[in-house]
């Protein structure tokens, strides 16, 4: 008879050799807990063992990977049914990480394992984009979505999050506003926008703080535009001046619609989806999280 309820965990395949996560998950099991290992090899892998945790009977579903891989789980579980969803957990094995170090997740792995197995469920809310995107952290479009859609991979494994600044900077020639309207409730913007970002959380691009107020169980997402037509100097008074800039214009709302006369991309977690209109709506408590106690993120 097992002595604790059972946790499957899925890794992203690039983070699974890892010996400190080897070792961490021996302690666990030492001391009476059932970990059920998955490793992701391809797309649609997450979806699978997420369809699996029920046959498995577990009560818990751990994230293991960056932020990608942290939304293709959380979007998996957000399909079950609600009487039989397991918690999600968290292990940051990413390059960025985003998501897992807003919400305060320890970086030793040892402990986040512990927290994702023996912390407290706590309701957060998910973030569904059109028809079938969704979600957890942050949707970010304009100059920021194309460094990050751009960046290659070993620049990202050598570098982390600082890639994507320094990929950025290399490439501005290629960096032009994005034309579009964006509506939300009591809320009605249109122009040349250099960055949006939509956020359940707050932080995006290897620790950026695009939504610096987001609460990720609140029901409301926080929107921030960047404008501005001269590209480096927005950018520039943007970091060092971020108060009282009139290239920021901010808005909440548990939707918005953003539509443009061209192709835009936005960024869902790392993830490219392109199109001329979306449709961005909140689903409040759409599952639960392992969190830490004194979570900043929750209201």
């Amino acid at each position: 008879m097992e002595q604790f309820p059972a946790s499957l965990v899925i890794l992203n395949g690039k983070g699974a050799n890892n010996d400190i996560l080897r070792s961490a998950v021996k302690v666990m099991r030492d001391e009476g807990y059932t970990l059920h290992i998955r490793v992701t090899w391809e797309q649609g892998d997450a979806i699978r063992y997420v369809k699996e945790a029920s046959s498995l009977g577990v009560n818990t579903v751990i994230a293991g990977g960056g932020d990608g891989t942290i939304n293709e789980v959380a979007t998996a579980l957000a399909q079950l049914d609600p009487e039989n969803r397991p918690v999600l957990g968290i292990l940051p094995l990413g390059t960025a990480n985003d998501f897992a170090t807003s919400i305060g997740i320890p970086q030793e792995l040892d402990k986040a394992l512990q927290l994702a197995i023996v912390g407290k469920g706590v309701p957060i809310d998910l973030v569904q984009v059109n028809e079938s995107a969704f979600f957890i952290n942050m949707a970010t479009g304009g100059f920021g979505t194309r460094i990050t859609t751009e960046t290659p991979e070993k620049l990202k494994a050598a570098l982390g999050g600082i890639a994507y600044f320094v990929h950025g900077l290399i490439r501005l020639d290629t960096l032009k506003p994005d034309r579009c309207e964006i509506r939300g409730e009591n809320f009605e913007w249109q122009g040349d926008a250099l960055v949006i970002g939509i956020g359940n959380g707050r932080q995006a691009g290897g620790g950026q703080e695009l939504c610096p107020q987001a609460l990720i169980n609140d029901g409301l997402l926080e929107l921030r535009i960047f404008t501005g037509e001269e590209l480096l100097p927005a950018i520039f008074k943007t970091l060092t001046q971020p108060d009282d800039n009139p290239n920021i214009i901010d808005g909440r709302s548990s939707w918005f619609e953003i539509t443009a006369p061209h192709d835009i991309t936005f960024n869902l977690d790392g993830e490219p989806l392109t199109s001329q209109k979306f449709r961005i709506d909140i689903h409040p408590n759409a599952l639960s999280c392992r969190l830490p106690p004194n979570c900043p993120l929750l209201g």
